[in-house]
C-alpha cells in the first residue's frame, strides 16, 4: 500500500554551518557537517527553502520539477531564500504556490503565487494534502508559524524553529495522535542557554514529551525526531543519538529518509 507521506530531511542544521560544506561535503551529505534546515515529502511538497536548499535538492537527487508547492516556516535566511525560490519557479508550467504566514512581507516572485495562511486554518493542498499553520514562539519579526500536514488520516507536525509550545498550538494538538513530530533542538543538553525564549535544548524536550503523551499528541507508536541542531552546541551526532535514545527521540540527519 502507498505511503500517505514519504520524507527525506534534506537539512538540519540551524544557522551554525561547518565549514566542510565548502570542502569535502559540497557534493554530499554528512552527519556531522548539517545543511540549512528543510525538507521534502511525496516529491512535490518542500518545507522551507533557505541557504542550502538547492544543494541539498542536487545531493538528493531530487527532480525539482515535481516540486508544486513550499511551506515557510519564517522568514530568517537559513529557511527562506527568495532567489532560490525564484530558480525552483522557472519554467513551471503552472506557478510553484508558496504558502506563507499571513502578513509576511513577499516580494512578487516571478512564475509563483503567494498563499498566505492564517492560524489555525486548515487549507486543502493537493493530492489530498491539507497544511494549518500554528503559532510559534520565535522572532514575530519573522511571520514564524508550525505546520500541521494530514493525508490519508495521517498527520505530521514540523516545529522547528521555536520554544516550547504557545497555548493555541498546544490546544491545537490535543488528542492528535501524530504518526510524526519533528521539534527544534537547537540548542544542547546543559543548562543555562538564554536561547530558550525561543529555541528548545534537549532538557525541555524531555519535560514536554510526559505531556504530549497525556495530552494525546503523541503515542506509542509516534516517531519522535529533533532537528534544526547548532553543532557548536551539541555533541557530534552519534552522541547525541546516544543521549536521546533512552528518551525514545530520534536525531534527524541529512538525507535521513522516513515514511508513513
Amino acid at each position: 500500500m502507498k505511503k500517505a507521506f514519504e520524507i527525506t530531511f534534506l537539512g538540519t542544521c540551524a544557522h551554525d554551518y561547518s565549514p566542510r560544506l565548502r570542502t569535502d561535503c559540497k557534493d554530499k551529505f554528512d552527519y556531522d557537517a548539517r545543511r540549512s534546515s528543510a525538507v521534502l515529502f511525496n516529491r512535490s511538497f518542500l518545507i522551507d527553502c533557505g541557504d542550502h536548499c538547492l544543494d541539498e535538492l542536487r545531493i538528493a537527487q531530487a527532480d525539482v520539477s515535481l516540486i508544486t508547492d513550499v511551506f515557510i516556516t519564517h522568514l530568517h535566511c537559513d529557511h527562506y531564500n527568495v532567489g532560490h525560490l525564484e530558480r525552483l519557479a522557472a519554467g513551471k508550467e503552472t506557478p510553484l504556490r508558496v504558502w506563507v504566514a499571513k502578513g509576511a512581507p513577499l516580494p512578487e516572485l516571478k512564475n509563483a503565487e503567494i498563499r498566505p495562511m492564517e492560524t489555525g486554518v486548515s487549507y486543502e493542498v493537493a493530492d489530498g494534502l491539507k497544511v494549518v499553520g500554528l503559532p510559534a514562539n520565535h522572532n514575530a519579526n519573522a511571520f514564524p508559524q508550525h505546520l500541521l500536514f494530514e493525508r490519508n488520516g495521517k498527520r505530521f507536525f514540523y516545529g522547528c524553529d521555536g520554544a516550547w509550545f504557545l497555548n493555541e498550538t498546544y490546544y491545537a494538538l490535543k488528542n492528535a495522535n501524530l504518526d510524526l513530530m519533528v521539534l527544534d533542538g537547537t540548542c544542547g543538553d546543559g543548562e543555562g542557554e538564554w536561547r530558550i525564549g525561543e529555541h528548545n535544548t534537549l532538557p525541555m524536550i524531555r519535560l514536554m514529551l510526559p505531556s504530549l503523551k497525556k495530552w494525546g499528541t503523541i503515542g506509542e507508536n509516534t516517531q519522535v525526531y529533533v532537528s534544526h541542531l547548532a553543532p557548536s552546541l551539541h555533541l557530534p551526532h552519534k552522541e547525541t543519538v546516544a543521549l536521546l535514545e533512552r528518551d525514545g527521540v530520534k536525531v534527524a540527519y541529512d538525507g535521513l529518509k522516513t515514511e508513513f
